[in-house]
């Protein structure tokens, strides 16, 4: 399998452009409505107590540690015990983001390996019984993002459940590799797990249930959570699952997400992110500072965690093989049928690669270049077949035809084949973000990757402005996710029937404001040509 290789500048983009949401702006949130006094609420946890604070309808504990820091010895090692404190730990702040480079989510950057903590949210008021819990994993391309982004108000008091946000370890902290490192590039999807257990142990302090955990994400976040689905370790852990954006299918061709970036999937076999990790290692040896003859994984454990993160970027890519965590490919796995029998809600959104387009020369497309890129992306033996099935004459523009183009090879269609894949052993339930103006939405882009957030989340602490009409579309997916995280099927008053789906083709609902035909069933496979990208 070719590593993924792009330039800074061209993550940078990526960043700016579909990452954007789910962080946003200190002013932004500073503007934000002033919070009422805060009254402490304190929980025994297995580690110790801890002081949340009630904010209106909601409890909220912040910066709760879930695995000890991970730093020096403990680099590049399976998470390990927090250590248990005396008296009473104040949860009211959050932690810092774990090391990444500079983005919205993490203004400046940050290299605070200390970063393994979640946050958790809750309904003020006291349930009869425990209630449901979800356990949001952040998307980020697996370098970049944080827990902390989502602010989960609105979902657990609409909803009714417990939502933990969680933190993890990404990019080269999270995914680097060695020969002789045990659990090379799984360090990130360790720590999930991680904190799914603090769950298991904890849910029952602050109201939920740990019989009834749902796993849930968006982008990398719902390619961690597929990836949970299939992993051994973690057997019991979850009851539900959710994949927004992302899915263990998920794989680009050439060109088709950045020029001249070769075809891969998120997913990389063990050995060739060890001989990539050996490679790195040799090359910077004078940069890191090593002894003579010191032994490489110490010089590496004792680094400036600041010059690591100047290469995170090597390393966004969770290995499988050689490791109980992911020991086959999570896709082979999926196709395979090795994966828990869990109800699953999965979906896209309609046109999720529309963020990209800045990456092919600025976005500025004319009618000639629409074969080239065709040819790039597939060959020029078969570019003249997917011109036919998207001729350019439907679409108007070259932007708009290359938009749909990967968003349906990369995104949806790869998504579809998962949906089929679990609905032989699960119910499952499809859906499709379709409302092109929401708050987060650029010009012209329509309902782009990660556009949906705002719809079930405050983001960076901010309420986007909606319409009246976005304002109840939230209001029905929230309803929805959150039965689906308390029952397994997301039906209720309130809100058009959702069917799960059945064999062949995926139908699902689209989800639309009223004043864009508002909620409806489709037809996603025929919608995104998956049965033309099948026989390509």
């Amino acid at each position: 399998m070719r590593r993924f290789q792009i330039t800074r500048s061209k993550v940078r983009l990526a960043v700016a452009l579909a990452l954007v949401p789910a962080a946003f702006l200190a002013d932004k949130a500073t503007a934000a409505r002033s919070a009422p006094p805060a009254e402490p609420s304190v929980v025994r946890t297995d580690a110790g107590l801890l002081r949340g604070q009630t904010t209106g309808t909601a409890r909220v504990f912040n910066g709760i540690p879930y695995a000890a820091p991970p730093m020096q010895a403990l680099r590049w090692k399976a998470p390990q015990p927090v250590k248990r404190w005396d008296g009473v730990r104040d949860a009211l702040t959050l932690s810092s983001a774990c090391p990444q480079q500079d983005n919205p989510e993490a203004p400046g950057g940050s290299t605070a390996e200390d970063c393994l903590y979640l946050n958790v949210t809750t309904p003020a008021q006291k349930a009869a019984k425990p209630r449901a819990v979800v356990v949001w994993i952040p998307g980020g391309g697996f370098f970049t993002g944080a827990g902390n982004s989502y602010e989960a108000s609105k979902p657990a008091t609409r909803g009714d459940v417990v939502v933990v946000t969680v933190n993890y370890r990404l990019g080269i902290f999270g995914f680097f590799g060695y020969p002789g490192l045990a659990g090379s590039g799984t360090y990130g999807i360790q720590d999930q797990q991680a904190a799914l257990r603090w769950v298991q142990r904890n849910a029952r302090a602050f109201g939920g249930d740990p019989r009834n955990v749902t796993v849930a994400g968006e982008s990398a976040g719902g390619m961690s959570v597929c990836a949970q689905l299939t992993s051994p370790t973690s057997t019991g852990l979850f009851a539900k699952a959710v994949m927004q954006s992302g899915s263990c299918a998920f794989n680009w061709a050439d060109n088709s997400q950045y020029p001249g970036q070769a075809a891969d999937s998120p997913w990389v076999p063990q050995n060739t992110v060890q001989r990539t990790g050996t490679d790195w290692a040799a090359s910077r040896r004078d940069d890191l500072k090593c002894k003579p003859r010191q032994a490489m994984l110490h010089c590496l454990r004792a680094a400036d965690p600041a010059v690591l993160v100047e290469d995170t970027l090597q390393f966004t890519q969770p290995a499988y093989g050689g490791t109980a965590v992911l020991p086959v490919s999570p896709a082979k796995a999926m196709k395979a049928g090795l994966f828990h029998r869990v109800p699953v809600l999965s979906g896209n959104n309609h046109d999720e690669a529309a963020a990209w387009m800045s990456a092919f020369n600025g976005g500025d497309l004319t009618d000639a270049d629409y074969p080239r890129l065709l040819t790039d992306m597939v060959g020029a033996a078969d570019a003249m077949e997917v011109q036919r099935e998207y001729p350019l004459a439907q679409y108007g523009s070259t932007v708009a035809a290359w938009t749909a183009v990967t968003t349906d090879r990369i995104w949806s269609c790869t998504q579809v084949a998962n949906d089929q894949q679990a609905a032989r052993k699960v119910p499952v339930y499809a859906y499709e973000f379709a409302d092109k103006h929401s708050p987060l939405a650029q010009p012209g882009q329509g309902a782009a990757h990660a556009v949906e957030l705002p719809y079930l989340f405050s983001l960076g602490g901010y309420d986007f402005p909606m319409s009246e009409t976005q304002k109840r579309l939230s209001e029905q997916m929230i309803d929805y996710w959150t039965a689906f995280a308390r029952t397994g099927d997301p039906n209720g008053p309130g809100r058009p029937h959702w069917a799960p789906v059945g064999h062949g083709d995926i139908r699902g609902l689209s989800l639309a404001p009223t004043d864009q035909g508002g909620i409806k069933t489709v037809d996603l496979s025929t919608e995104h040509h998956c049965a033309f990208w099948d026989g390509l």
